[in-house]
């Protein structure tokens, strides 16, 4: 529920989430912070670019009290601006 933080799904392996914050690097780097309009009163222009690739809700079916996921897959938070308490708002839709 913050415009610079994520949820996602994918694989639960360190090293997939180790490339994503390099791939993420790359595609919004922090620095320089001036190569953004967005930063003047805060520096975090790059953290709501990377929270824009990776999405801000996700979608999982239940069925009699199971989520239906792949075999490696987990619902993630991705925390992109670090600097003030986030909350995470969690909806269940359905009959």
């Amino acid at each position: 529920m913050h415009i610079t933080a994520s949820v996602f799904i994918n694989d639960d392996e360190s090293g997939l989430h180790h490339d994503y914050e390099v791939w993420l690097e790359k595609l919004a780097p922090h620095s320089p912070t001036d190569q953004y309009r967005h930063n003047g009163y805060e520096d975090n222009a790059d953290a709501h670019m990377k929270r824009q690739v990776m999405g801000r809700e996700v979608v999982v079916a239940v069925t009699d009290g199971e989520l239906h996921f792949g075999t490696w897959e987990q619902i993630f938070y991705g925390e992109f601006d670090g600097r003030r308490p986030k909350r995470v708002l969690v909806k269940i839709i359905g009959a």
